[in-house]
């Protein structure tokens, strides 16, 4: 499941990945694949902004505002039983969440 295009927070750096594959086992969605004994990003839209990549690498080679966008929202309105809103102007289905 695709969230907004381009509006990801997620950050990756390159040149501090040790090829752990944390990222990779950790990720819900896909976001990272190994390629040549390193990660990489396949597709950030993708990214629901969990933080789980950024919480398991130990090298800072990932970054996201975990705890943004539709995957909070998501969850926010599990919680309080109310409609999802991640403040992007949509509403649940095409355009958001």
């Amino acid at each position: 499941m695709k969230y907004l295009l381009d509006v990801t927070s997620l950050e990756f750096f390159p040149k501090k990945c040790t090829g752990c594959g944390r990222c990779v086992d950790v990720c819900p969605h896909g976001v990272f694949a190994m390629r040549d004994k390193r990660a990489v990003i396949t597709d950030s839209n993708l990214c629901m902004e969990c933080g789980a990549c950024a919480l398991n690498c130990e090298f800072g080679a990932i970054k996201v505002d975990a705890g943004v966008g539709c995957a909070a929202a998501l969850i926010n309105s599990i919680i309080t039983g109310g409609p999802p809103s991640c403040d992007c102007g949509g509403t649940t289905g095409s355009d958001c969440c």
